[in-house]
């Protein structure tokens, strides 16, 4: 059987071996593709990359998470008008650098009946919305006992 360049590049390009090496794969596995990966993995013949290193899958995650954040906006809200809407990146940052401030930002928002949202643009509804709905519930009802309170 005739195994095709294009198809031992292929499966070069998928796992790090030489050519030769995905050659003698892909004529085991009668050019089949899959085959010839699992073959390639069962016989310990992947090769890992010289400059991957454990640190280089640290640097890829933190990376995903940045963008991940980026692609995160917070929207502070009261009253169905949108208050702030900003990226959770820079939240974060903020966060970090004006921790107290921020703090005291946010539990006056809080207690003031401003609702916190997370919204991404891969998926509607977040599960920590609900979270975010059942503090300001709670919140809110503090918020009323101390009203209450005073005005007796």
């Amino acid at each position: 059987m005739s195994i095709s360049l294009e198809l031992i590049e292929k499966l070069k390009e998928k796992v790090n071996i030489s050519y030769a090496d995905a050659k003698e794969a892909l004529e085991k596995c009668n050019g089949d593709l899959l085959e010839a990966l699992i073959y390639v993995e069962k016989e310990n013949k992947i090769k890992s990359d010289p400059g991957e290193n454990k640190s280089s899958g640290f640097w890829k995650a933190f990376k995903r998470g940045v963008k991940r954040c980026n692609d995160t906006r917070l929207v502070i809200s009261k009253n169905g008008d949108t208050v702030l809407n900003i990226s959770l990146t820079i939240f974060i940052i903020l966060t970090i650098l004006a921790t107290p401030f921020v703090f005291v930002a946010l539990l006056l928002a809080l207690f003031t009946g401003h609702k916190f949202r997370l919204k991404t643009t891969c998926c509607d509804e977040m599960k920590i919305n609900k979270t975010f709905d059942d503090i300001s519930n709670a919140a809110s009802k503090v918020t009323d006992k101390v009203t209450e309170l005073i005005n007796k």
